[in-house]
């Protein structure tokens, strides 16, 4: 009877981890098996005061266990300001994941994520943040949720540190899913997302506070995205300030 429940308990923590798709530009610390595969993308145009950038990167990430996972982000960017444009390769990412806290309940799992990202310099100083400064930098932060089979919560908290630079950066995001379809096997979802993050550049004095609508459509093993973010709140330079940002998304998970 105790390896029905435990397996049971198993089942349904494996079907709520599917029940919703990652967010699109907030993260999840919920991941899908060890031995696991994701490749994915995430493009983003950003349009700002001082012109705009295109970002499109290649991901692989990979889950060494169910509670692990490293990743390595191939950037390319085309970009076109004010003061210089061009193209070529952004900063190169290295992310490592580890799931420390999980605790699963009747219809609902929560799970915390210690996070780290190291930017690596490969790209051209165009001092564009998160796509290509030319600057080493570390980010470290905790990703926490909560998910249930009606909606979910996630929230991050970290800092990313410059020592080179003048964008060292404390950092919170808070997402919140929303799935229209009821849960299906096969997998089918349709997810809606409204996500918030904040940037506090204090050597700079710049903050601003950013809103993020998206849908995002799951069949199977593959992901698609699409999110729309603006500006809620900018003290930032004039000829920095953002307008809006378009993400469009894939991921293949195997």
């Amino acid at each position: 009877m105790k390896n029905i429940i435990l397996g049971g308990f198993i089942l349904l923590s494996s079907y709520l981890a599917t029940a919703q798709g990652p967010p699109i530009t907030a993260d999840k610390p919920i991941m899908l098996g060890g031995k696991s595969f994701t490749t994915k993308t995430l493009i983003e145009y950003r349009q700002t005061e001082r012109g705009s950038v295109l970002y499109a990167p290649v991901m692989l990430h990979y889950l060494p266990t169910a509670n692990s996972l490293v990743a390595l982000h191939v950037p390319f960017t085309i970009y076109d300001l004010q003061d210089q444009s061009g193209n070529g390769l952004a900063d190169l990412k290295i992310m490592g994941k580890y799931q420390f806290y999980r605790k699963d309940g009747t219809g609902k799992t929560w799970r915390m994520v210690a996070k780290t990202l190291q930017t690596l310099p490969t790209g051209k100083e165009i001092d564009v943040m998160d796509i290509s400064t030319g600057k080493y930098a570390g980010y470290y932060g905790i990703v926490s949720g909560i998910e249930t089979l009606k909606y979910g919560i996630s929230t991050e908290v970290g800092y990313n540190w410059m020592p080179d630079g003048t964008l060292d950066e404390m950092r919170a995001k808070l997402g919140f899913g929303l799935p229209l379809l009821k849960p299906q096997y096969p997998n089918k979802q349709l997810n809606l997302y409204f996500e918030y993050s904040s940037h506090w550049l204090h050597e700079r004095n710049w903050y601003q506070l950013l809103y993020a609508q998206g849908i995002q459509y799951a069949r199977k093993n593959i992901t698609f995205d699409l999110a729309v973010q603006l500006p809620l709140v900018q003290e930032i330079d004039d000829n920095r300030a953002l307008n809006y940002s378009v993400f469009l998304g894939t991921r293949y998970t195997f």
